[in-house]
């Protein structure tokens, strides 16, 4: 066993959601540091509770989501506290700081921040709005520090938690390792891949109002008419129907694919003429890393946060405003006629490496790698 010291990481495992795979992918980058890890799960739901790294520690709280997990994670505090505590999602900050506090523990808490909260909420509840802003700066004002996933997020945890810049740390995602070119390789196992048809644009995500995949229907209907194209998109949600509904009414029905939620996407995006990210908003968006450290050609909107981070504010692929279907079709025509050079989108994101990631998120809590590791 490992003489370093341990790392716990706290959250709630419960759907395939991005949050979940960049913990498994950071589990995995510390664990070949040397450091044990212990996953402190309030709920182990999802694909992404397999693909944690059989070295970690799973400690299952068995609880329905963070709050109700409180009474565990401070036995857990009490009992066996890690050398460092990691928690992950804004719930998980909450329940963490409380359990601190109660099990009058002496553990470092760090939390990470992975969405800007502000876009997120904007359109909703005043009075809800005020009350979660409030429950989130009572909370990270007890933090020892904060991680958040781009400089987007935090400048918004700054705006509206009130925390010193200082103790806000930006740390990329741990998108890429060595199991993303393997699973490129993969067959995609989709009938366009390899038919000689038109080239395919891709998009991937959750079918919901934050991924603005109408926007990307109506882009695309637009872009068909200029460059016959087929538009692929990933994922699963309740704005399933609507999407199916909007692509019959723009005519583009028998040139639009949902084949659901792909374990693999990789395989497609690694194939994909161009890739597109139509967010309103993002923390750091995976998929579009992930595309690029495949070499795919990727357009996306200028959401907060993190894509113009990402693609140097437009620098290296088209950067286009959000809900603007006439400019993101003329950037997928652009990116299908001029596409990029694949080894410059690779470079551009070398800092979202897992062995990278890890050794930031050790650094920033105090266990700093030596340089033999």
């Amino acid at each position: 066993m490992s003489d370093k010291p341990r790392v716990g990481i706290f959250l709630s495992f419960s759907g395939q959601g991005g949050v979940e795979r960049m913990i498994a992918n950071l589990a995995t980058g510390i664990l070949a540091l040397g450091h044990p890890v212990d996953i402190v799960a309030a709920r182990t739901q999802g694909a992404h509770v397999e693909a944690l790294p059989a070295g970690a520690r799973l400690i299952r709280l068995a609880a329905r989501h963070s709050t109700t997990a409180l009474p565990a994670l401070v036995r857990y505090l009490r009992n066996e506290p890690p050398s460092v505590l990691l928690a992950a999602k804004e719930r998980a900050i909450r329940t963490a700081v409380l359990a601190k506090r109660l099990s009058g523990s002496q553990v470092p808490l760090y939390g990470r921040m992975g969405t800007t909260l502000s876009a997120a909420l904007e359109g909703g509840n005043p009075l809800s709005r005020s009350i979660r802003y409030a429950l989130l700066r009572n909370a990270y004002r007890r933090l020892d520090g904060l991680i958040a996933v781009s400089g987007g997020v935090a400048d918004d945890v700054e705006k509206i938690a009130g925390m010193e810049r200082t103790r806000i740390h930006v740390i990329r995602n741990p998108v890429i390792g060595p199991w993303l070119a393997k699973a490129a390789e993969a067959d995609p196992q989709h009938p366009w891949f390899g038919d000689g048809g038109d080239p395919i644009v891709l998009g991937a995500g959750r079918l919901t109002r934050q991924k603005d995949f109408p926007t990307l229907l109506r882009a695309f209907a637009l872009a068909n008419r200029h460059r016959g194209c087929r538009l692929i998109i990933l994922g699963e949600g309740r704005d399933r129907q609507a999407l199916l509904d909007l692509a019959n009414e723009l005519g583009v029905a028998d040139r639009v694919d949902l084949p659901g939620f792909r374990a693999n996407p990789h395989a497609l995006m690694a194939r994909a003429d161009v890739f597109v990210l139509s967010s309103l908003w993002e923390g750091s968006p995976n998929v579009l890393t992930e595309a690029m450290a495949l070499g795919a050609p990727v357009v996306s909107t200028d959401c907060p946060s993190g894509p113009r981070e990402v693609l140097d504010g437009g620098r290296l692929a088209p950067l286009v405003p959000m809900s603007d279907p006439d400019a993101l079709a003329k950037a997928i025509v652009h990116s299908l006629e001029q596409p990029p050079q694949r080894a410059m989108l690779q470079e551009a994101v070398r800092d979202y490496h897992m062995d990278v990631a890890a050794r930031h998120y050790l650094t920033v809590m105090g266990l700093a790698p030596t340089e033999a590791e």
